[in-house]
């Protein structure tokens, strides 16, 4: 069984206990349970059911692992014989979850 969640802008393909990172949650603290209502699709031993745009009665639950940092990204512009250079590095923030339950 497995289930297309969208959080916040991001959809994502979840199946039982696989661990995800999905936008940082402040308010969410490490043991805490979480709920994602909009499910887009749910798939279960071959019957499909696609949401027009979510499917009714449909949730994923998941719990809070921990807060994570990505990967840096660094922004480098400049402009050649004229002395301008701007570095700029970003590292975004993540909240890890484990997925403990498809409700269809």
């Amino acid at each position: 069984m497995y289930a297309v969640i969208r959080d916040r802008n991001n959809q994502t393909t979840v199946r039982e206990g696989d661990v995800i990172l999905c936008d940082l949650n402040a308010k969410a603290q490490p043991g805490d349970q979480l709920t994602f209502d909009e499910v887009l699709l749910v798939s279960h031993e071959g019957d499909v059911r696609v949401g027009a745009p979510t499917v009714a009665g449909a949730s994923v639950t998941a719990e809070v692992l921990g807060e994570e940092k990505g990967e840096k990204v660094v922004a480098f512009r400049f402009k050649r014989r004229k002395n301008v250079r701007v570095k700029r590095g970003h590292r975004q923030r993540y909240t890890r979850v484990k997925i403990t339950g498809i409700n269809a």
